[in-house]
């Protein structure tokens, strides 16, 4: 079973974040690397920004509405390390920006590890 969230995440720095949304949109490496884009759950947001992000303070979350996305996203397994049940959506094609609906800083705890996100509503 796959969950059909109302919002996805992605993780960026703030000066990628900027670039995107003069660009209209969004094309990191991983598109071209691995030919799709790395999102996540609120519940799982932290499991990718340790392993690759331990201790940055520049990151932003991008709220994404699933809706507004013009490319398919599947649920596919992340690492080895990762929960076995557990899927990542992975957005096969660019981030439009219209599709991005809030951004929040991500900041690491004073051991300079995420925790999961916890929105406001």
């Amino acid at each position: 079973m796959y969950p059909n969230p109302e919002l996805l995440l992605h993780l960026c720095g703030q000066r990628d974040w900027e670039a995107a949304k003069a660009a209209g949109e969004l094309c990191p490496e991983s598109l071209t690397d691995a030919g799709f884009i790395h999102l996540s759950t609120p519940q799982q947001v932290h499991l990718p920004a340790n392993r690759l992000f331990a201790g940055r303070t520049d990151l932003v979350l991008l709220h994404i509405d699933p809706q507004e996305l013009d490319a398919p996203v599947r649920w596919e397994p992340g690492v080895p390390t990762d929960p076995e049940s557990m899927r990542f959506p992975h957005l096969y094609g660019r981030l439009p920006a219209v599709a991005v609906r809030d951004v929040t800083p991500y900041l690491p705890g004073g051991d300079g590890l995420f925790q999961p996100f916890e929105s406001a509503t």
